[in-house]
């Protein structure tokens, strides 16, 4: 029986130099926890942000560490009182541990069952390995933290993007009318999602001002993927007494808002995790997989992903 594994690590902060393809012993399966077998693995921005050394501040890690917070495998082991699934049952989760050690670029991972869930029927691998970060990241703002309601209006900033694509579905969901900021490439795409409006911001950089042309008073809530000038120019665009929620920065606490703010951070939570299968497997959610790499080609799914254009999700082929 084989006990290594291939993984992808970095042993410093850097560049996309760092990454490194090697070779590593299998992890070790705890009390209470499963081993996987890694088939597919997400792609996200905070991968290389983590990579750059931008949130060591923030999150623990330890050298050397691989990179990864969402997958789709099969169970392959069990260990001591993991009941919850048997051998062969096809999971997803997103994974992020305390510390940044064990990740999903990886041929296995070994996860507290409480971490897991059945991945949906009716998607490949691939696309259930883009789906827990994102439409976990999506749900927890615009259900859990905006609590957005039917009639409502919902602008989402960076609306073509992973966290965006789900966020635009989840507001068709409950039935608000929903703005998205994109590039105009991505129009049809979007509105295939079911956006009412797309503001284009390679034509006119202020989305705010053409927002204001529409609706004079605003939206119910501004959900932010982008950050920097967008989050700023997303301030104006919330009514009085709404919510802008931000999963990329944080608003500066000492200034007085007209407007809720909420800065997410998404947490595992595997009740929502089941929610998102049914929605899928209800054909009630899609997935858009814009590409999809060899793990040993994690370098380039960096590069496209630090372009910050993404159509939906970057996944990696374990």
């Amino acid at each position: 029986m084989n006990h290594k594994m291939h993984a992808v690590i970095i042993q410093n902060f850097g560049g996309r130099e760092q990454l490194k393809y090697v070779e590593l012993p299998k992890p070790a399966i705890n009390e209470g926890e499963v081993l996987i077998q890694i088939k597919a693995a997400g792609v996200n921005p905070v991968d290389w942000k983590i990579r750059e050394g931008w949130l060591r501040e923030f999150i623990p890690h330890h050298f050397p560490l691989i990179l990864g917070w969402e997958m789709a495998g099969v169970v392959a082991e069990l260990g001591y009182s993991a009941r919850r699934f048997k051998v062969g049952d096809e999971v997803y989760a997103y994974c992020r541990r305390p510390c940044v050690k064990q990740g999903t670029y990886a041929e296995y991972i070994s996860l507290p069952e409480s971490y897991l869930s059945y991945r949906p029927k009716n998607l490949t691998f691939e696309e259930s390995a883009g789906v827990p970060l994102a439409a976990l990241t999506a749900y927890q703002a615009i259900y859990s933290t905006a609590h957005l309601q039917e009639g409502q209006r919902l602008l989402v900033i960076g609306a073509s993007g992973g966290v965006g694509s789900f966020a635009v579905q989840y507001g068709k969901l409950i039935g608000a009318q929903v703005i998205g900021v994109a590039s105009g490439r991505h129009r049809h795409y979007l509105k295939q999602l079911g956006i009412e409006q797309v503001l284009d911001y390679t034509e006119t950089p202020n989305f705010a001002t053409r927002l204001h042309e529409c609706l004079p008073d605003g939206v119910d809530v501004v959900f932010d993927c982008v950050g920097g000038g967008a989050l700023y120019a997303g301030q104006t665009c919330v009514k009085k007494g709404g919510v802008l929620v931000s999963i990329v920065e944080q608003l500066p606490e000492e200034q007085k808002y007209p407007f809720d703010f909420h800065y997410v951070f998404v947490e595992p939570n595997v009740m929502q995790l089941e929610h998102i299968c049914q929605l899928f497997e209800q054909e009630q959610l899609q997935i858009h997989i814009d590409a999809v790499y060899p793990l040993a080609d994690v370098a380039k799914a960096h590069e496209v992903s630090e372009l910050l254009h993404t159509r939906g999700k970057i996944v990696l082929r374990v």
